[in-house]
């Protein structure tokens, strides 16, 4: 290797250093990284809160399930009917063949989750509105891994399809 070529490598090597170094220059003065201030924040909303950052109105069960289609229910049920009967009988899950005003966990036979077999209350349309929400949420400990109806008229529509059932 002679003293040219030696030098050309010298000169490459101190070229991309020079490019390096320019390179991170520019990219420093267009690219802040030592502002304190955000550039974009995302505010999440208090529990409780609905869309727009208002409180969530109360919903009136009663009302909704009054207007509610029994046929649709009998349609969004499909989705229940993976696991449950209405015809008396259990299956993955208990039986929902008379469910309204019936104790909550209160299926002779079926072996509920504590949290379930614990809550003491009954299965009214409140409730059950509540529930198909998300079940996780209103029975802490529940082994339903079933996701919720989002739709109120969805959890209405299958209130009243229960409701013909009694």
């Amino acid at each position: 290797m002679n003293t040219m070529e030696i030098t050309k490598l010298v000169g490459a090597f101190c070229g991309s250093l020079l490019v390096l170094l320019l390179l991170n220059f520019f990219a420093g003065e267009i690219f802040n990284t030592e502002s304190e201030e955000v550039a974009y924040a995302i505010e999440i909303p208090e529990a409780g809160e609905g869309e727009g950052g208002e409180a969530a109105a109360e919903v009136d069960v009663a009302a909704l399930v009054a207007a509610a289609d029994a046929a649709k229910g009998e349609t969004v049920f499909k989705k229940c009917a993976a696991c449950h009967k209405v015809d008396g009988s259990n299956g993955v899950g208990p039986h929902l063949d008379k469910v309204l005003d019936r104790p909550i966990g209160g299926v002779e036979g079926y072996s509920y989750s504590s949290g379930m077999a614990s809550h003491g209350e009954n299965w009214t349309a409140e409730n059950l509105f509540h529930f198909l929400t998300k079940p996780s949420t209103f029975v802490a400990g529940t082994k339903m891994s079933f996701a919720g109806l989002p739709k109120e008229e969805d959890r209405a529509n299958v209130i009243a399809y229960l409701q013909s059932l009694q």
